[in-house]
This record gives structure tokens, C-alpha cells and sequence, in this order.
């Protein structure tokens, strides 16, 4: 029965199936009685949340000069998630930040969550304790006001659903069908790190699976898992676009690898483009950790996907605002739609990015 678990790494998987002394049936307390008690601690950030969780529906209020900008996401066990590895806390806090990205690619300012749960009977009471621990940390952390939601049964496994609402200044709002030909291509932190950290995870659970008794062995690579455990969303990038006064002239989150979402862009925008593996940001904990693994450490940037950093192209006339930041890195440039997309080799060579973006099973 899955329940809350430490970081694997420093308690080991068997944490995560160990029995709690103390477990109780979520049928003991209902539907109603869950949201309750999950929603009974929830703390409000925002000025604009008029009325929160515990009546039929949240009453908002848009701040003067913005618009309103809402993205749904969902996570599914077994699909987005695997319970071998990943602390419920640690979950609750990624499924925020999955919801958020997707407003910071629009240019949104992140202010209020909903978080839909369906629920198979094999979790506890004490397990979705901890999930919301998670949610509410990261609601914390990036002053969201948690304002409603729902549980329901499953049938199997766990199912989280969230909308996230945010506001952006009026016409400041960021699309990915907006970038021209010449524009800089840039990205912020460094990527692969989150794909290489689940190639460990799943080595890991590999050996759990055939010796139970063995203690996981993740090296001095905290780093790397955290970047897929527990992601940070780029909410201080909205921060530094104002400072750099830098309007990106498209934008999307690093949700599926560099290769698929510059991919998305650019068909979006209708353009081509010209990325540099030498310029790639790949930490060198990832560096090494996929040369490890005999993963090409440039396949894990372009497809590995869930860093949740952001993609986004600027006027080449802002390459002095940016060049000298430690956060962003220029990778490229955009081409007209009928030059392709390629990505220039560290050789000089010039190679379809479709032929570099898919890593090996």
C-alpha cells in the first residue's frame, strides 16, 4: 500500500512500501471528509482570491491592467508517475510545478490551483496527507492560493488533475506561433539532467525488483534526481524578463526535450531553425551520468524531456541583454521555414534534427 517516503536516495526504496503503524482507510472518512481535512491548513498569497476552497466553487478577482491566462495538466500512475521511486510529497510538489510551467510560457504571473484527485482504494488517508504536503509546499514556495478541487474513486491507481490560473500584464501575453526568422533561440538552466536522473531511478528500481534487501546505490547524484523528483518552476524568469526589459517574442515550456518542444515551436511560428550542440547548457553531473550510462548526453537534451526550464526566442537586437547571464544561454537561431531544422554538430557538422532526437531504449 503506497504511502509517504523520504527522498529514496538517502532511505532506501524499501521505505516506500514499508507499513505505517497508523493507516487509515479513506472509506472511514469519505470524499467529503478527506477534502476537509486535506484543504483545512490552506493559506491565502493572493489579493484577488475573494472566496477559496470549502464552498461550491472559488470567487476570484482579476488585478486592474491584466488578463486572466489558464492551463490544465494531469498526471496518471503508471503514466506520468511510478510509486517505486517517488515520495507522494515530492509528487504533490512536481504535479504544481508541471501546472505552473505552462503559465510561465505564456508570460503569466502563476496565482491560483485547483487539484482534482481520483482515488483507488489501496491509499490511505495518511498517503494523500502527504501528497498535499507536497502541493501545498510548492503553493507555498511560489505564494499560489489553493483554491478548490474534488476527489473521487478510481478504479485504479492515482490520478491528479490541476488547473492553474495566473494574469499577465494586458497584451504582455507570450505565444509559441509568434517567433520570426532571425530571432535568437535561448533556455534557461541547464537540461537533460531530469531524463538522466530517471535512467538512474530505473536502474535502481531494476535492482530493487531482483534484491529486496539491497540498499539503492545513487552515488553523489542528489542533483540529478532531484531534477526529476522535484523540479523548480522558472518563476523568478518573469523577474528577470522585466529587469533585462526583454519581451520574448515566443515562448514554451521544456516539458518533452529540447528537440520536440523547439520542434512545436517553430511548426507553430513557421520557421526554421539552426541549434548548436556546443552551446547546449548540460551539467556536468548529467554529462558524466550519461556517458555512464552510454547515453549520448546531446539525445538527452533534445528528447529526455521534464527539465520544465523555458524555451524561448528574443530580437537578435537583445543579445547584449542577455548574453551575460548566468541563467540563459543563446543555443541557436531561427531560419526560414524552408531551410529546416538542424542541429550544427560540434564538428561543424549540419544534421536533421530529427534523425538526433530520439534516444535508444
Amino acid at each position: 500500500m503506497p504511502h509517504a517516503g523520504t527522498f529514496p536516495y538517502l532511505c532506501g526504496m524499501s521505505a516506500l512500501f514499508n507499513e505505517s503503524p497508523k493507516l487509515t482507510p479513506i472509506s472511514q472518512v469519505g470524499e467529503q471528509g478527506l477534502i476537509r481535512l486535506l484543504t483545512q491548513n490552506i493559506r491565502h498569497h493572493q489579493k484577488g482570491t475573494l472566496l477559496g476552497a470549502g464552498d461550491d466553487a472559488a470567487v476570484l478577482e482579476i488585478p486592474a491592467g491584466e488578463q486572466w491566462v489558464v492551463s490544465t495538466d494531469s498526471l496518471v500512475e503508471g503514466i506520468h508517475f511510478d510509486l517505486t521511486y517517488t515520495p507522494l510529497k515530492h509528487l504533490g510538489f512536481k504535479a504544481v510545478v508541471v501546472a505552473i510551467s505552462d503559465l510561465l510560457a505564456m508570460r503569466a504571473k502563476p496565482r491560483q490551483l485547483t487539484v482534482a484527485l481520483a482515488i483507488s482504494a489501496k491509499y490511505t488517508v495518511e498517503s494523500m496527507e502527504e501528497l498535499y504536503r507536497g502541493i501545498l509546499t510548492a503553493c507555498e514556495q511560489y505564494e499560489i492560493d489553493l483554491v478548490g478541487g474534488d476527489v473521487t474513486a478510481s478504479a485504479g491507481g492515482l490520478f491528479i488533475g490541476l488547473t492553474a490560473m495566473g494574469s499577465v500584464p494586458v497584451g504582455q501575453w507570450v505565444k509559441r506561433s509568434t517567433a520570426k526568422v532571425g530571432d535568437l533561440i535561448c533556455v534557461t538552466g541547464d537540461l537533460g539532467g531530469a531524463f538522466v536522473g530517471l535512467n538512474l531511478l530505473e536502474r535502481e528500481k531494476r535492482v530493487f525488483k531482483s534484491h529486496p534487501d539491497v540498499q539503492p546505490d545513487f552515488g553523489d547524484n542528489d542533483y540529478l534526481l532531484q531534477r526529476q523528483l522535484r523540479p523548480e518552476a522558472r518563476v523568478d524568469m518573469l523577474e528577470v524578463f522585466d529587469r533585462l526589459q526583454i519581451q520574448p517574442t515566443a515562448m514554451i515550456d521544456l516539458s518533452d526535450g529540447l528537440g520536440r518542444d523547439l520542434e512545436a515551436l517553430c511548426m507553430a511560428s513557421e520557421v526554421g531553425c539552426k541549434l548548436y550542440e556546443d552551446k547546449l547548457p548540460i551539467d556536468a553531473k548529467t554529462m558524466s551520468q550519461a556517458l555512464e550510462f552510454n547515453l549520448d548526453p546531446t539525445l538527452c537534451v533534445l528528447s529526455g524531456g521534464e527539465d520544465h526550464e523555458l524555451l524561448f526566442t528574443i530580437a537578435t537586437s537583445d543579445y547584449e541583454k542577455v548574453k551575460n547571464h548566468p541563467d540563459i544561454t543563446v543555443v541557436g537561431h531561427l531560419t526560414d521555414v524552408s531551410e529546416g531544422m538542424y542541429l550544427i554538430s560540434k564538428g561543424g557538422n549540419a544534421m536533421e534534427m530529427k534523425q538526433r532526437m530520439y534516444v535508444p531504449e
